[in-house]
């Protein structure tokens, strides 16, 4: 008899109205798959993923790339449908199917009518599965893959992020591109394949989440025909905890017109009591239209196109990054901006209007993204990876509003220090470059 946990969450919207109970329910099949739900009668869709709590920094170096290869590759065909019958399972039914490789997790998530969800589940599971990777199938991909890389090694910002995290995240799986290298790449084949799919695709890393107009029973069901059968194997052994590194890095490429330029220190990781003052922290920074980075680099001085701040947390540590795109010759004066709002963020205390618009722009992205079936139920699937348990919305909120000015500026305090910043820039710079002394905050 399997056990099935439930757990009722009672929301409250901003204005205090009571939102009717959110019932989250938790099986655990017998081999260790795990399985979360969530009813939400108000919808007629359903969306189902499943989630590989192993990402691309559990991989060894010379598999660089194999998890988003691997999830590529379920697509080329299984043991009971071709790569063009995949597709045709779920267009037919007007649903859709898609897939994502991260850090520290791979999805695979399909979102359809209720009515569907037997046929739409069947195709997941057998995604996951029963892939064939076929020798052919294996070589035209590395193809596909290999372009993808030159798309993106095209695109500046994510060049200049890789460099970064690459430089930040030093000899360590996490500053290790998700896609891989082209000499990886090109050295995958069928054994080491096979070898990191069963060392990876075991049950106890194996996670189903939904949320919409489901049946948890009918779930349950479905998940154990298709994984009750998948054998145990040896647990993986645990992350190596990346230790953060200050370097500046400077890299030329004559072809672009903007110099474009990364700038981080280290933060808490994920799971850490003050998430949420990083958070408020990073939406003042450069999370928005209304942050101080957006009006005072780009609305008041005209210096940049692009400027934001963001928060790159893991389970075990984080960065919190600004990015800007702008001219070499504003370039030194953008760093310097950047250095002065690092420098007030320390010395002052957030205005109290700020603050709370922070807060509720951040309350407002908190319950607009719990708004569909797939955002939901990507929450939970997270929800459970990093904490092991489920917060209401209304913990969520209040979480939020709990933050105060003085501990923001105890965060910058400790965090914002020059000997801790990485700085990478790219561009036709020439012999442009700074020093760490003109990193002073």
């Amino acid at each position: 008899m399997l056990a099935v946990f439930r757990m009722s969450l009672t929301i409250a919207s901003p204005d205090t109205t009571t939102l009717p109970p959110r019932e989250i329910l938790t099986t655990t099949l017998p081999n260790g798959v795990r399985i979360l739900s969530e009813y939400m009668p108000h919808v007629r869709s359903v969306s189902v993923g499943v989630w590989i709590a192993t990402g691309s920094r559990r991989e060894r170096i010379e598999e660089t790339g194999i998890s988003h290869f691997i999830e590529h590759m379920v697509f080329k065909g299984t043991r009971h449908r071709s790569a063009e019958e995949i597709a045709k399972s779920v267009d037919s039914i007007g649903g859709n199917l898609d897939a994502f490789t991260a850090k520290e997790m791979v999805s695979y998530q399909t979102k359809v009518l209720d009515e569907h969800l037997p046929v739409a589940f069947d195709v997941l599971s057998d995604l996951v599965l029963n892939p064939l990777f076929r020798e052919d199938d294996i070589e035209k991909e590395k193809g596909v893959i290999l372009e993808e890389l030159k798309m993106e090694v095209d695109n500046p910002e994510y060049l200049l992020s890789d460099i970064f995290a690459s430089n930040f995240w030093k000899d360590h799986q996490l500053g290790r591109p998700i896609l891989g290298t082209k000499d990886t790449i090109r050295k995958f084949h069928r054994a080491m394949i096979d070898e990191y799919y069963a060392r990876v695709y075991e049950p106890s890393n194996i996670l189903i989440s939904a949320a919409g107009r489901l049946s948890h029973e009918a779930l349950v069901k479905l998940a154990e025909d298709a994984f009750a059968a998948l054998p145990v194997r040896v647990a993986m052994p645990g992350d190596s905890r990346p230790v953060p590194h200050a370097r500046l890095v400077f890299r030329n490429k004559r072809s672009l017109e903007q110099v474009h330029l990364y700038l981080g220190v280290p933060c808490h990781p994920l799971p850490h009591q003050d998430r949420f003052v990083w958070y408020t922290l990073n939406t003042v920074l450069g999370g928005g239209m209304s942050s101080r980075l957006f009006q005072n680099v780009r609305e008041k001085r005209g210096l940049a196109y692009a400027v934001f701040s963001e928060l790159s947390m893991y389970r075990d540590t984080g960065c919190l990054a600004v990015y800007a795109g702008t001219s070499l010759e504003s370039a030194r004066k953008v760093v310097d901006l950047i250095m002065e709002e690092f420098r007030a963020l320390k010395n002052d205390l957030i205005p109290a209007d700020e603050l709370r618009r922070a807060k509720d722009n951040m309350k407002g992205s908190f319950m607009l993204g719990l708004e569909s079936t797939s955002s939901r139920m990507a929450h939970l699937a997270r929800q459970e990876m990093y904490y092991g348990r489920f917060f209401s919305l209304d913990e969520m909120l209040e979480s939020i509003e709990q933050v105060t000015a003085e501990q923001v500026r105890t965060l910058a305090g400790e965090f914002l220090d020059p000997k801790n910043i990485t700085l990478a820039m790219l561009g036709n710079l020439g012999n442009f470059r700074l020093r760490r002394e003109e990193l002073a905050c």
